[in-house]
């Protein structure tokens, strides 16, 4: 598992504590992994999901880092959903 990935697990921990996205979403880093959030938290693995977020591993780290908004990746397409929008704009909200 690329460090990425574990360093992700941990902000998204931190992030989304005592948030409800209200489902289950997965963020597909490209070239390094998936991290998968639900109720409990986030976590490494590659499971299906609500919706799943794609990004390269330089705008992921950039949304995680606050450098970048979630929707405004999403309108340049640099970051792709797949799956349930509403939840999507969700888990944009917790993370800004």
């Amino acid at each position: 598992m690329s460090d990425i990935v574990n360093e992700a697990v941990v902000v998204l921990n931190e992030k989304l504590a005592g948030a409800d996205i209200g489902g289950t979403a997965k963020f597909d880093i490209e070239g390094e992994g998936t991290v998968m959030m639900d109720a409990s938290g986030a976590r490494a693995a590659d499971e299906d999901a609500d919706v799943t977020l794609s990004a390269d591993a330089d705008t992921f780290q950039s949304i995680l880092e606050g450098d970048t908004n979630p929707t405004s990746a999403f309108m340049t397409g640099k970051l792709k959903v797949d799956g349930d929008m509403g939840m999507a704009m969700k888990l944009a909200a917790a993370l800004s």
